[in-house]
Protein backbone atom coordinates (compact mmCIF):
# COMPACT_ATOMS: atom_id res chain seq x y z
CA UNK A 1 0.00 0.00 0.00
CA UNK A 2 1.00 3.50 -0.66
CA UNK A 3 0.17 6.43 0.72
CA UNK A 4 0.86 10.14 -0.12
CA UNK A 5 -0.39 13.28 1.22
CA UNK A 6 0.72 16.66 1.32
CA UNK A 7 -1.84 17.30 4.08
CA UNK A 8 -2.81 14.51 5.73
CA UNK A 9 -1.22 12.07 8.40
CA UNK A 10 -1.13 8.33 7.93
CA UNK A 11 -1.29 7.15 11.48
CA UNK A 12 -0.57 3.40 13.20
CA UNK A 13 -1.17 2.60 16.67
CA UNK A 14 -1.34 -1.06 17.90
CA UNK A 15 -2.05 -1.87 14.09
CA UNK A 16 -4.79 0.46 13.73
CA UNK A 17 -4.92 2.83 10.78
CA UNK A 18 -5.92 6.12 11.10
CA UNK A 19 -6.18 10.14 9.73
CA UNK A 20 -5.16 13.17 11.16
CA UNK A 21 -4.87 16.65 9.97
CA UNK A 22 -2.59 19.10 11.12
CA UNK A 23 -4.55 21.80 11.46
CA UNK A 24 -6.88 20.27 13.97
CA UNK A 25 -3.89 18.17 15.80
CA UNK A 26 -2.47 21.98 16.41
CA UNK A 27 -5.52 22.78 18.33
CA UNK A 28 -4.40 21.63 21.92
CA UNK A 29 -8.69 20.74 23.02
CA UNK A 30 -9.88 18.35 20.67
CA UNK A 31 -8.78 15.23 19.91
CA UNK A 32 -10.02 13.93 16.29
CA UNK A 33 -9.01 10.90 13.12
CA UNK A 34 -10.36 9.34 10.50
CA UNK A 35 -10.75 5.62 10.00
CA UNK A 36 -9.00 3.71 7.49
CA UNK A 37 -9.83 -0.02 6.40
CA UNK A 38 -6.56 -1.32 8.61
CA UNK A 39 -6.95 -2.82 12.05
CA UNK A 40 -10.48 -4.38 12.69
CA UNK A 41 -12.12 -7.89 13.23
CA UNK A 42 -14.28 -7.58 10.11
CA UNK A 43 -13.74 -9.90 6.71
CA UNK A 44 -14.77 -10.54 3.65
CA UNK A 45 -15.88 -7.30 2.12
CA UNK A 46 -15.82 -5.48 5.33
CA UNK A 47 -12.59 -6.27 5.80
CA UNK A 48 -11.31 -5.30 8.45
CA UNK A 49 -12.01 -1.57 10.41
CA UNK A 50 -15.59 -1.40 9.83
CA UNK A 51 -17.50 0.72 11.72
CA UNK A 52 -21.14 0.71 9.90
CA UNK A 53 -23.93 -1.12 11.40
CA UNK A 54 -26.00 -1.07 8.52
CA UNK A 55 -24.10 -2.41 5.69
CA UNK A 56 -24.61 -6.21 6.39
CA UNK A 57 -21.76 -6.70 8.93
CA UNK A 58 -21.65 -9.13 12.21
CA UNK A 59 -23.01 -6.42 14.80
CA UNK A 60 -20.95 -7.37 17.43
CA UNK A 61 -17.60 -7.33 15.04
CA UNK A 62 -18.56 -4.22 14.26
CA UNK A 63 -18.86 -3.26 17.84
CA UNK A 64 -15.12 -4.84 18.58
CA UNK A 65 -14.04 -2.60 15.83
CA UNK A 66 -15.17 0.58 17.34
CA UNK A 67 -13.74 -0.63 20.84
CA UNK A 68 -10.30 -1.25 18.88
CA UNK A 69 -10.42 1.95 16.65
CA UNK A 70 -11.44 4.18 20.48
CA UNK A 71 -8.81 2.50 22.27
CA UNK A 72 -5.91 3.51 19.48
CA UNK A 73 -7.00 7.09 18.52
CA UNK A 74 -7.75 7.60 22.53
CA UNK A 75 -11.46 8.36 22.41
CA UNK A 76 -13.79 6.79 25.13
CA UNK A 77 -16.39 4.77 23.59
CA UNK A 78 -18.82 5.17 26.31
CA UNK A 79 -19.13 8.90 25.32
CA UNK A 80 -19.76 7.90 21.18
CA UNK A 81 -23.04 10.07 19.91
CA UNK A 82 -23.52 8.64 15.90
CA UNK A 83 -25.73 10.46 13.40
CA UNK A 84 -27.98 8.94 11.62
CA UNK A 85 -27.67 10.06 8.01
CA UNK A 86 -29.82 10.72 5.31
CA UNK A 87 -28.02 13.04 3.01
CA UNK A 88 -30.02 16.00 4.58
CA UNK A 89 -28.80 18.62 6.29
CA UNK A 90 -30.58 18.48 9.75
CA UNK A 91 -28.54 19.71 12.48
CA UNK A 92 -28.30 18.51 16.11
CA UNK A 93 -26.70 19.62 18.95
CA UNK A 94 -25.61 16.45 21.45
CA UNK A 95 -24.89 16.88 25.14
CA UNK A 96 -23.40 13.87 27.39
CA UNK A 97 -27.00 13.12 27.99
CA UNK A 98 -26.80 11.48 24.12
CA UNK A 99 -23.58 9.27 24.29
CA UNK A 100 -24.29 5.86 22.94
CA UNK A 101 -27.00 6.82 20.34
CA UNK A 102 -26.53 4.76 17.19
CA UNK A 103 -23.66 2.81 18.65
CA UNK A 104 -24.86 1.01 21.89
CA UNK A 105 -28.46 2.90 21.63
CA UNK A 106 -31.16 3.38 19.09
CA UNK A 107 -31.12 6.08 17.11
CA UNK A 108 -33.73 8.30 18.42
CA UNK A 109 -34.03 11.24 15.23
CA UNK A 110 -34.23 9.49 11.74
CA UNK A 111 -32.47 12.17 9.86
CA UNK A 112 -29.29 13.63 11.26
CA UNK A 113 -26.52 14.40 8.90
CA UNK A 114 -24.25 17.24 11.30
CA UNK A 115 -23.47 17.37 15.04
CA UNK A 116 -22.46 19.79 17.20
CA UNK A 117 -21.70 20.22 20.86
CA UNK A 118 -19.80 22.24 23.01
CA UNK A 119 -19.25 19.99 26.19
CA UNK A 120 -15.99 17.85 26.64
CA UNK A 121 -16.05 14.05 26.54
CA UNK A 122 -18.73 13.72 24.34
CA UNK A 123 -17.62 11.96 20.99
CA UNK A 124 -19.06 13.40 17.49
CA UNK A 125 -19.24 10.26 15.01
CA UNK A 126 -20.41 10.80 10.98
CA UNK A 127 -20.04 7.89 8.42
CA UNK A 128 -18.86 7.80 4.97
CA UNK A 129 -17.13 5.64 2.03
CA UNK A 130 -17.07 8.54 -0.75
CA UNK A 131 -18.72 11.53 0.79
CA UNK A 132 -17.38 14.89 2.46
CA UNK A 133 -16.67 15.14 6.02
CA UNK A 134 -16.23 18.55 7.69
CA UNK A 135 -14.68 19.38 10.01
CA UNK A 136 -15.56 22.27 12.72
CA UNK A 137 -13.59 23.84 15.46
CA UNK A 138 -13.85 27.08 17.23
CA UNK A 139 -10.66 27.71 19.76
CA UNK A 140 -12.40 30.80 21.45
CA UNK A 141 -15.57 29.56 22.15
CA UNK A 142 -14.41 25.75 22.63
CA UNK A 143 -17.47 24.44 20.02
CA UNK A 144 -17.03 21.32 17.87
CA UNK A 145 -19.25 20.28 14.88
CA UNK A 146 -18.84 17.37 12.40
CA UNK A 147 -20.84 17.51 9.07
CA UNK A 148 -21.70 14.94 6.44
CA UNK A 149 -22.07 16.18 2.61
CA UNK A 150 -22.55 14.28 0.31
CA UNK A 151 -23.99 15.61 -2.67
CA UNK A 152 -27.03 16.34 -1.90
CA UNK A 153 -25.99 17.41 1.13
CA UNK A 154 -23.23 19.47 -0.56
CA UNK A 155 -26.00 21.49 -2.62
CA UNK A 156 -27.99 21.95 0.29
CA UNK A 157 -25.70 23.86 2.09
CA UNK A 158 -24.95 21.63 5.06
CA UNK A 159 -21.68 23.33 5.91
CA UNK A 160 -23.29 26.65 5.66
CA UNK A 161 -26.14 25.12 8.51
CA UNK A 162 -23.69 23.78 10.66
CA UNK A 163 -21.75 27.04 10.92
CA UNK A 164 -25.39 28.80 11.43
CA UNK A 165 -26.54 26.04 14.73
CA UNK A 166 -22.58 27.03 15.72
CA UNK A 167 -23.25 31.16 15.50
CA UNK A 168 -26.78 31.29 16.76
CA UNK A 169 -26.84 28.47 19.51
CA UNK A 170 -23.10 28.77 20.30
CA UNK A 171 -22.08 32.16 19.88
CA UNK A 172 -19.41 31.40 17.47
CA UNK A 173 -18.11 34.09 15.22
CA UNK A 174 -17.28 32.04 11.87
CA UNK A 175 -13.59 34.05 11.17
CA UNK A 176 -12.75 32.05 14.27
CA UNK A 177 -13.78 28.73 13.14
CA UNK A 178 -11.11 26.03 11.85
CA UNK A 179 -12.26 23.79 9.32
CA UNK A 180 -11.23 20.83 7.55
CA UNK A 181 -12.70 19.32 4.22
CA UNK A 182 -11.69 15.61 4.79
CA UNK A 183 -10.98 12.72 2.46
CA UNK A 184 -13.96 12.15 0.07
CA UNK A 185 -13.91 11.06 -3.53
CA UNK A 186 -11.83 13.39 -5.58
CA UNK A 187 -12.75 15.50 -8.63
CA UNK A 188 -10.16 13.34 -10.21
CA UNK A 189 -13.01 10.25 -9.90
CA UNK A 190 -16.42 11.83 -8.91
CA UNK A 191 -18.29 11.22 -12.48
CA UNK A 192 -21.76 12.11 -12.71
CA UNK A 193 -24.86 12.80 -14.85
CA UNK A 194 -26.61 15.68 -16.32
CA UNK A 195 -29.33 15.78 -13.12
CA UNK A 196 -26.75 16.10 -10.69
CA UNK A 197 -24.90 18.35 -12.33
CA UNK A 198 -27.49 20.60 -12.90
CA UNK A 199 -27.94 20.89 -9.12
CA UNK A 200 -24.13 21.90 -8.67
CA UNK A 201 -24.31 24.32 -11.63
CA UNK A 202 -27.61 26.23 -10.21
CA UNK A 203 -25.43 27.32 -7.20
CA UNK A 204 -24.28 30.29 -9.78
CA UNK A 205 -23.23 32.48 -6.38
CA UNK A 206 -20.38 29.88 -5.80
CA UNK A 207 -19.12 29.70 -9.75
CA UNK A 208 -19.73 26.71 -10.89
CA UNK A 209 -16.94 26.39 -13.29
CA UNK A 210 -14.19 26.03 -11.00
CA UNK A 211 -15.96 22.81 -9.28
CA UNK A 212 -17.57 21.00 -12.62
CA UNK A 213 -16.02 20.02 -15.50
CA UNK A 214 -17.99 18.22 -18.64
CA UNK A 215 -16.91 15.77 -20.19
CA UNK A 216 -19.83 15.27 -22.93
CA UNK A 217 -22.69 13.36 -23.91
CA UNK A 218 -24.44 14.19 -20.16
CA UNK A 219 -21.82 13.35 -17.86
CA UNK A 220 -19.51 15.95 -15.80
CA UNK A 221 -17.35 15.28 -13.53
CA UNK A 222 -17.53 17.37 -10.32
CA UNK A 223 -15.24 18.91 -7.16
CA UNK A 224 -17.08 17.55 -3.85
CA UNK A 225 -14.45 19.67 -1.79
CA UNK A 226 -14.50 23.06 -3.69
CA UNK A 227 -17.92 23.47 -3.76
CA UNK A 228 -17.89 22.97 -0.25
CA UNK A 229 -14.76 25.21 0.38
CA UNK A 230 -16.61 28.23 -1.47
CA UNK A 231 -19.62 27.17 0.70
CA UNK A 232 -17.95 27.40 3.81
CA UNK A 233 -16.24 30.87 2.46
CA UNK A 234 -19.89 32.12 2.01
CA UNK A 235 -20.81 31.29 5.34
CA UNK A 236 -17.84 33.59 6.58
CA UNK A 237 -15.79 31.47 7.70
CA UNK A 238 -11.92 32.31 6.65
CA UNK A 239 -9.46 31.12 3.60
CA UNK A 240 -6.56 30.80 5.63
CA UNK A 241 -9.06 28.44 8.57
CA UNK A 242 -10.22 25.92 5.69
CA UNK A 243 -7.82 23.02 5.15
CA UNK A 244 -8.66 20.59 2.15
CA UNK A 245 -7.47 17.30 2.62
CA UNK A 246 -6.05 16.11 -0.68
CA UNK A 247 -7.23 12.20 0.10
CA UNK A 248 -9.22 10.90 -2.58
CA UNK A 249 -11.25 7.93 -1.14
CA UNK A 250 -11.38 5.80 -4.73
CA UNK A 251 -7.55 6.53 -5.84
CA UNK A 252 -7.23 5.21 -1.64
CA UNK A 253 -9.71 2.09 -2.21
CA UNK A 254 -7.11 -0.58 -0.72
CA UNK A 255 -6.83 1.97 2.12
CA UNK A 256 -9.97 3.61 2.35
CA UNK A 257 -13.83 2.08 1.89
CA UNK A 258 -14.87 3.92 -1.36
CA UNK A 259 -18.49 3.37 -3.02
CA UNK A 260 -17.73 4.23 -6.28
CA UNK A 261 -14.19 1.73 -6.06
CA UNK A 262 -16.52 -1.38 -4.62
CA UNK A 263 -19.30 -1.25 -6.43
CA UNK A 264 -21.54 -1.04 -3.19
CA UNK A 265 -19.73 -3.90 -1.14
CA UNK A 266 -17.81 -1.88 1.26
CA UNK A 267 -17.92 -1.17 5.17
CA UNK A 268 -18.18 2.06 6.75
CA UNK A 269 -15.05 4.69 7.87
CA UNK A 270 -16.34 7.58 10.32
CA UNK A 271 -15.32 10.95 11.53
CA UNK A 272 -14.60 11.43 15.37
CA UNK A 273 -14.25 14.16 17.07
CA UNK A 274 -14.36 15.55 20.99
CA UNK A 275 -13.16 18.11 23.12
CA UNK A 276 -10.46 17.00 25.59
Amino acid sequence: MIFKSKNTDLNFVDGVGFLTFPSLSELDFVRHAFSTRIGGVSTDEFKSMNLNFKRGDDPEKVTENYKIFCKATGFDYNTLVSSSQDHHVNVRCVTSADCGIGIFREHDMPSVDALVTNEPNVTLVTHYADCTPLYFADPEKKVIALAHAGWKGTVGKVGEATVEVMTEKYGCDPTDIVCVVGPAIGFCCYEVDTPVYEEFASLTELKPAYFTKSLGHGKYMIDLKETNRRMLLEAGLLSINISISDVCTKCNSGLLYSHRASGGKRGGLIAMMAIK
